[in-house]
């Protein structure tokens, strides 16, 4: 099982919400591969968030160590080529609602057995704390993403991977490839033939230098 941590939030397209953002796009991407993936995270407790719940089970990602908060409305990533009556609606790459430390260790205790854990959005130090001892305990990959010019944080387990995320991902492509690596690394890929086999399957190649 992959369990990625973030909050997923909404995308309205042709009038439909779907889910978005990078933890979302992540979780779907790997379970584009078949493989058993789960979102540790939150959202809001509103009709917004319901699609959101679906259109990640409709794509293969449980959700059932996914809180729902009915504090604050579940965030609405405005499409990149967007009606502007719907400006309103948030810009893209919009965080969902905060989770902290207790709720991604209840849920990581929850769910029990992972072969990668990704931490797929800007979290504080105590929470990757918690994500880091849990990859240790359950022998699990962890994976974290940070924003471009993040400092590494210490104590991570060795073998743990880290991307820099780019600052926009308006396409997913960046997310697709966090979720194929991910997988492979789920199926017991070494990380360099993973990272390899995730490059070539979204259509990247390698430039040649002189």
């Amino acid at each position: 099982m992959i369990v990625v941590i973030g909050s997923p939030i909404g995308r309205v397209s042709d009038g439909a919400i779907s889910a978005a953002g990078t933890s979302s796009r992540i979780a779907l991407a790997a379970a584009r591969t078949g493989a058993a993936v789960q979102v540790v995270g939150k959202t809001g407790d509103d009709e917004t968030a319901d699609s959101v719940v679906l259109d990640l089970a409709r794509g293969g990602v449980g959700h059932v160590a996914l809180l729902r908060d009915g504090s604050r409305p579940t965030p609405l990533e405005q499409p990149v080529d967007g009606d502007p009556a719907d400006e309103d609606l948030g810009a893209p790459g919009v965080d969902g609602p905060a989770i902290d430390a207790v709720d991604v260790d209840l849920g990581l205790r929850y769910l029990t057995a992972f072969e990668v854990v990704v931490v797929a959005e800007p979290a504080p130090p105590d929470l990757i704390g918690i994500v880091a001892d849990a990859a240790r305990w359950s022998t699990a990959r962890m994976v974290l993403v940070l924003p471009a010019d993040a400092v590494v944080p210490d104590n991570l387990p060795a073998d743990s991977v880290v991307f820099e995320a780019p600052e926009v991902d308006p396409d997913g492509v960046f997310a697709d490839l966090v979720g194929s690596f991910a997988a492979a690394l789920a199926d017991g890929v070494e990380p360099g033939e993973a990272f390899r086999a995730s490059v070539e399957s979204d259509g990247w190649t390698e430039v040649e230098t002189d």
